[in-house]
């Protein structure tokens, strides 16, 4: 069964706006709470001495793939920042389950309500996403970038 165009080319823009929401809304959150969520960040040794350096700049860059995501210029490098964010999220969490399960999430708002295996599967399902968005805007791209050079 072949999909229509017409109805793959509906999907970047939805999954874009997925993560658009996630992004600002992660951002704003951490933002509205910043030092609740260096806090917690200080919680997990692994960042040491650098945890001004990754509190701003996970806050900056959620708020930047948000900006992203909303043009289709810039789309397909939303969806590779996006998936590059999601896979360091997840193996944050892969490592808080592991190694120190006492560390209370730092995302905030509705999200900090989730625990870290739950957490894990919202991750698991943004990837997923952020996949299927990846590969259909690429096709887009080739396709639209075939047809202008023949």
């Amino acid at each position: 069964m072949k999909v229509p165009r017409s109805f793959l080319k509906n999907i970047p823009p939805v999954v874009s706006l997925l993560f658009i929401l996630l992004f600002v809304y992660a951002g704003m959150s951490k933002l509205l709470d910043f030092e609740t969520f260096q806090a917690q960040l200080e919680q997990f040794l692994f960042f040491g001495g650098f945890v001004a350096w990754v509190s701003h700049g996970v806050i900056l860059l959620e708020l930047l793939i948000a900006g992203l995501l909303c043009f289709g210029k810039t789309r397909l490098l939303g969806f590779y920042l996006s998936f590059f964010l999601i896979l360091l999220f997840t193996a944050y969490i892969l490592t808080i389950i592991n190694l120190a399960a006492n560390v209370p999430c730092s995302c905030g708002g509705v999200l900090d309500a989730l625990g870290w295996k739950e957490h894990l599967i919202f991750n698991v399902f943004f990837i997923g996403q952020d996949l299927i968005g990846i590969l259909i805007e690429r096709n887009r791209k080739h396709d639209f970038n075939y047809k202008n050079t023949t």
